[in-house]
């Protein structure tokens, strides 16, 4: 127990010690990397991916997986523009309508995977499908403008000198950290996905707890969309396209098993920020936009080998 305490804190400080080698290695690429207007703007473009990492991690914890990330962003992107632009909805009641929509994507998720059994990944794989495509219909493949003026602080209004996106993603983080280290709802999500047949034995309702973890992940994935829609200004209808995978390579590569009942969120932080500097560094060196997914490809492959490799030597 004492080892993988110990084990526990060196692989928490070693994905810290990786996100400071990087920072040192594109500030020496390119000094720009380092200037507090480019850490602000690499803040703000990662904040997306971390509030939707939380909701992702709970998945995740599980032993599952969440392929519908990126269409629940896209389809809160067009659905909350729909209800401010053309039905004149007002701009909080909006927001609220677009939150309890892709939380009950979640519950839908929760209730195939849970209920009727179907696999997380095909599970998720239909609502992505199916809703991208709700999406593209609701909007006729064209982008929604022409939202009221204050919409714009949920995205890009700041606080002082930090970006207001910013802020919901440490909001989220705390509530994440909160959830996992202070409710007994964390520590069945640990359980479950440790042995869920050892928590159904001993009383845990192991399918209210995916309901609740589909649910919470839907909710953080829109509320990730809400965010990104104040900040582009626009909603359009492949908004959310790909942010799944790196939802997935943020919490990951933080140090969450694939396996499941192992993970800090901590590490997920630590995660988001490392494909942030990833993301951002890369732009100023220039590198080719298909270099940048061969590369945050690489880094998932590496991760989820660490871990496998990890989860080998423990079972020997």
């Amino acid at each position: 127990m004492k080892e993988n305490k110990v084990s526990r804190v060196l692989k928490d400080q070693a994905i810290w010690l990786v996100f400071i080698v990087l920072v040192i290695a594109f500030t020496i690429a390119n000094p720009r990397f380092i200037t507090m207007n480019n850490l602000l703007i690499m803040l703000r473009q990662v904040a997306v991916w971390g509030i939707a990492s939380v909701g992702m991690m709970f998945v995740i914890l599980l032993g599952d997986i969440d392929l519908g990330t990126g269409s629940v962003i896209t389809f809160v992107n067009i659905l909350c523009a729909k209800l401010m632009v053309e039905f004149g909805v007002n701009m909080y009641l909006a927001v609220l309508i677009s939150l309890l929509a892709s939380t009950l994507i979640g519950l839908l998720n929760g209730f195939m995977v849970a209920t009727i059994g179907i696999p997380a990944l095909i599970a998720t794989f239909a609502t992505q499908t199916a809703f991208s495509g709700i999406a593209l219909i609701m909007c006729n493949g064209q982008p929604i403008n022409g939202f009221p003026e204050k919409f714009s602080v949920f995205g890009a209004g700041w606080v002082g000198p930090v970006p207001i996106p910013v802020i919901i993603m440490i909001i989220c983080f705390i509530i994440g950290a909160f959830i996992l280290n202070k409710t007994y709802f964390g520590r069945y999500f640990y359980a479950v996905g440790g042995n869920i047949e050892a928590a159904r034995l001993s009383g845990i309702r192991t399918g209210r707890v995916k309901y609740l973890v589909f649910a919470l992940s839907g909710f953080f994935a829109g509320l990730a969309g809400i965010v990104l829609l104040s900040r582009t200004n626009s909603g359009m209808g492949n908004a959310g396209l790909g942010y799944e995978f790196k939802v997935i390579t943020c919490v990951v590569l933080g140090g969450v098993s694939v396996a499941g009942g192992s993970g800090r969120m901590s590490g997920v932080v630590a995660g988001t920020f490392i494909i942030g500097a990833l993301n951002n560094g890369m732009v100023l060196m220039n590198i080719n936009t298909w270099i940048q997914d061969i590369v945050l490809g690489i880094v998932l492959v590496l991760a989820v080998g660490f871990d496998c490799i990890q989860k080998k030597r423990q079972a020997n």
